[in-house]
């Protein structure tokens, strides 16, 4: 998810606070999730520009999706966790042909924990300079990478160094993939490439005053030049700070940033209006450290320049012109707010050159059945981003799969993909509380991306047990690896 949190933080959400007909179980583990350090980060997690290398595990050109399951009960322990690769083909998301890993997968270092939530945190991309996206991916234990080849994922090693959140980019523009990872009050880049050991070239550290420290980051080149820069998130308990931009240099990041203006969690970053800098959009928030489940929502832009962030800003919500449903704040416990911006993502979904961004609202009531989720697609193009032909998507929309129930968090991840080659992005969308044979076991969506926009023509739909995947409160489709 992109809204990733420390245990300084606090925040709840209604994917953390569903309503009543939720199992515990699946509440207590996303509420931990969400409020206790973690290892590495995923979807919603930081994400890089729209035009990032394109997640491919075996290298045949189709991009591929990592989902988590990180509530799922493995060989009878309860939240071991998992992680399930679907890979992409000709004819869109491959669900015949699934991959499980789990920590006890063969070549997979480490075991099986009750509680170890793997697969909650994933970061994608090859750092080993062999051609095939490598994954990383964790819990509560150290973080392990898997190592992609032409047969997809396998094999693996213990990745070096513990992490509370971790996403990757090129911050010194060599052409080696890096990771930058929050190592809890300080900020490390980890220079690729990577030795099969896990082990960094190199790397390059950040440090904060224990009070200052980031509490989320987002990855992408802002200021054009090449070289991928970082936008922290500050604050602590009461206080909240506006996000800074971290410019990457040759050497690494610089030490001194540049203040948004805007207190903002999570976020993307891709040149929407094309105009060679790239764009940060992210949620915008009053407070960092408060719990945020009755938010209406709202996404702030600040568009790229030389200097990266511009005074050129722009503010989204559900009640900007062109821009479907009302935004809708919560006024008690059993009635959580839209959070229109709780999960982004950036790709071109029509193939005209613009990358365009999804947003989701875990918390969009419809009609009334609350906390049901939704998913809007905003449009870029040359004037930037705007509500100009955006479109809107739940499950009770004609030609979506399933049926709007109340708590399933429908777009509480999502994530902008090509998954058949064809030059547009493909819509990944995840309900962590969907119910399947079981509360919790969580579903996925594939949109198809065309020349007007997403489509519901040929919607692929699957949960864990159409791919022989663990049920029982596994919060399948919590997070997608970018």
């Amino acid at each position: 998810m992109n809204d990733q949190r420390t245990e300084d933080q606090q925040q709840e959400s209604p994917v953390s606070h569903p309503t009543h007909r939720r199992t515990a179980a699946g509440c207590a583990l996303l509420a931990a999730l969400l409020t206790a350090p973690v290892t590495l980060a995923s979807p919603a997690d930081a994400v890089t520009a729209a035009k990032a290398p394109i997640v491919d595990f075996n290298g045949d050109g189709y991009a591929d999706l990592a989902i988590g399951a990180p509530g799922a009960t493995v060989s009878g322990i309860s939240e071991a966790g998992y992680i399930s690769v679907v890979y992409g083909s000709t004819a869109g998301a491959d669900t015949a042909h699934p991959k499980l890993i789990t920590r006890a997968t063969n070549g997979v270092p480490g075991g099986l924990a009750e509680g170890d939530a793997f697969g909650a945190r994933t970061a994608a991309r090859d750092l080993d300079g062999d051609g095939y996206t490598d994954l990383v991916v964790s819990g509560y234990q150290h973080p392990v990478v898997l190592w992609g080849s032409a047969q997809g994922l396998s094999g693996g090693a213990a990745f070096a160094g513990t992490t509370y959140q971790a996403a990757p980019g090129d911050i010194d523009g060599d052409g080696h993939a890096d990771l930058v990872a929050n190592i809890g009050g300080a900020l490390e880049v980890r220079f690729g490439p990577f030795t099969r050991a896990g082990v960094p070239a190199r790397t390059d550290t950040l440090v904060f005053d224990d009070e200052d420290g980031p509490q989320d980051f987002t990855v992408g080149d802002m200021n054009g030049d090449g070289k991928d820069d970082v936008l922290t998130t500050h604050g602590f308990e009461e206080m909240s700070y506006s996000s800074r931009y971290w410019q990457g240099t040759s050497t690494g990041l610089s030490k001194t940033a540049k203040p948004t203006g805007y207190i903002t969690v999570g976020g993307v970053i891709a040149d929407v209006n094309q105009d060679g800098y790239g764009d940060f959009i992210a949620r915008q928030v009053d407070h960092v450290s408060e719990m945020r489940e009755y938010d209406a929502g709202a996404i702030r832009v600040v568009y790229g320049s030389s200097a990266g962030p511009s005074t050129r800003t722009a503010l989204i919500t559900q009640d900007t012109a062109g821009v479907p449903g009302v935004g809708e704040a919560g006024d008690n416990d059993q009635n959580y707010g839209d959070q229109f911006g709780y999960a982004l993502a950036a790709g071109d979904v029509t193939g005209d050159g613009y990358p365009d961004v999804a947003v989701g609202v875990p918390g969009e009531d419809i009609g009334s059945i609350r906390e049901a989720g939704s998913v809007v697609l905003l449009k870029g193009g040359a004037s930037g981003l705007t509500g100009s032909g955006a479109q809107a998507f739940n499950q009770s929309t004609s030609g979506v799969p399933g049926v709007s129930e109340s708590g399933d968090t429908f777009g509480a991840s999502v994530l902008l993909a090509d998954v058949n080659a064809n030059n547009r992005a493909d819509l990944a969308l995840g309900a962590p509380h969907e119910d399947g044979t079981y509360q919790d076991s969580g579903a996925v969506w594939v949109f198809r991306g065309s020349k007007t926009g997403l489509t519901t023509t040929n919607i692929t739909s699957f949960g864990p047990s159409s791919l022989g995947a663990p049920q029982k409160g596994s919060l399948f489709g919590l997070g997608f690896a970018h």
